[in-house]
């Protein structure tokens, strides 16, 4: 394939600048092919993201031509490695969706446990939640020591009950952890108790 040499690049870059709409064209025409087997074989995109962003690249030129300076690049030049940025851009901002929408289902994911240890997790509960029936605890406690004894393990379940559930993922997992040692800590004591009673 023959390109434009640097003297044409420059004349239609000129037209394009004078809007003319026959330039328009003329870049599709001369640059697209080769932005489209530049992507598919340096950045191994399939089809239809070549094609987008190809012509994204094409119509950002279009839109503002004047950013392009013709001393320090090709025009074809310039066009691929827009491309190329655009390529980057959107698999950058998939990966981010595909992050944000793991982090969701891993939240509301629903566990299924079989009813044997189903049945195990309820007596277990109930046994300790009665052993701390004569305890001053707060509503939030309690709210969160259910959830924990349950089997509860998402931070933003166990956040809920503290209305910690809106605070940034590394501050939730925070105030978390500190609140589930605190009522461990509680348990532990609550269960010396019990030892010592049952020895008396």
């Amino acid at each position: 394939m023959s390109f434009p040499t640097r003297e044409e690049e420059w004349a239609l870059h000129e037209r394009v600048v004078k809007r003319m709409p026959v330039a328009n064209t003329e870049v599709f025409k001369l640059f697209m092919s080769f932005m489209l087997r530049t992507l598919t074989t340096e950045m191994h995109c399939d089809a239809e993201e070549a094609r987008d962003c190809a012509l994204r690249a094409v119509f950002d030129y279009l839109t503002d031509p004047e950013r392009y300076d013709r001393q320090q690049s090709l025009l074809r030049s310039y066009l691929t490695h827009a491309a190329k940025m655009n390529v980057l851009d959107s698999r950058r901002s998939n990966q981010r969706r595909l992050l944000r929408e793991q982090k969701y289902a891993d939240v509301v994911e629903l566990r299924a446990r079989p009813p044997k240890e189903v049945m195990e997790a309820a007596v277990e509960t109930a046994l300790a939640l009665k052993r701390l029936e004569r305890r001053n605890l707060k509503p939030s406690d309690w709210g969160m020591l259910r959830l924990v004894l349950q089997g509860e393990s998402s931070t933003l379940e166990l956040a809920r009950p503290l209305g910690k559930e809106a605070l940034p993922e590394t501050e939730r997992k925070r105030v978390v952890k500190q609140n589930r040692d605190r009522l461990f800590k509680q348990l532990r004591r609550l269960g010396k108790e019990e030892d010592s009673h049952d020895e008396s």
